[in-house]
């Protein structure tokens, strides 16, 4: 299998005080190309942190952070670290961070006109995008007007406008109800099967785990277990978009 992420000797640490607080300590797992691993563990475990330092928001103390191969982004400058993020990684957070004053293709927008890009190019594959997640006969909605499952469908969709590899999602249901939650995990797991995205997130929940091939238990800092799933191939080419 072909290695899209290879995380090596990852060390986190916080000053507090006159004390340095060990988050993460000495992380090391590799993430193959169209992988959907689940980080998982309790509150105050280090899930986000890495999640972070996976996507070039955060630095490690120590340790590398390897995308396809190539050079370590842990040492990228913000500048270099912003292109990478733009055009390489995907991210979708659990409140959304839609910009409440643009529409739903505004905001799905908004990394393509950050990377320098012109609108026009992107319009036919935006259209796909907003088929894809439900939502393109709402492009024209800003986001006090979509309910929160919709919100985050125009997360996931400025997530892909780029069309990056790789999806960084932290607790991307964690402000929904089940069954809109069950819906959006559906989704991912599409983007995953159909689309071949490698998927990373962070979840509390077992259930939404279960949609990917791959956990990571996290404990104080530490992996405690790997565990692998069968993943179950469906195809979801032809499932209608359900506009939660």
């Amino acid at each position: 299998m072909e290695k899209i992420i290879e995380v090596s000797g990852i060390y986190r640490n916080f000053q507090s005080g006159m004390q340095s607080v060990n988050v993460l300590k000495d992380i090391n797992f590799t993430v193959n190309k169209g992988d959907f691993v689940s980080i998982m563990g309790p509150s105050g475990s280090g899930k986000s942190t890495l999640l972070y330092i996976i996507g070039g928001l955060d630095q490690p103390t120590s340790g590398e952070i390897k995308l396809n191969g190539k050079r370590n982004i842990a040492n990228l400058n913000d500048k270099e670290a912003s292109i990478v993020r733009r055009r390489d990684i995907g991210f979708v957070f659990q409140f959304y961070n839609l910009i409440p004053d643009l529409n739903v293709e505004e905001n799905v927008l908004l990394p393509v006109l950050l990377d320098g890009k012109k609108k026009k190019d992107h319009e036919e594959y935006l259209g796909e995008i907003l088929n894809e997640v439900g939502l393109y006969d709402r492009k024209k909605f800003r986001p006090k007007e979509l309910s929160g499952g919709q919100q985050q469908r125009v997360a996931i969709a400025r997530a892909l406008i780029n069309n990056p590899e790789i999806i960084l999602a932290d607790e991307p249901i964690g402000n929904l109800d089940s069954k809109v939650g069950m819906d959006i995990m559906n989704l991912f797991r599409s983007l995953n099967l159909n689309k071949g995205k490698t998927i990373i997130q962070v979840t509390h929940s077992r259930e939404s785990s279960l949609y990917g091939n791959r956990i990571i238990h996290l404990k104080d800092g530490e992996i405690e277990e790997q565990e692998n799933l069968k993943k179950e191939v469906t195809n979801y080419e032809n499932k209608t978009p359900i506009n939660v």
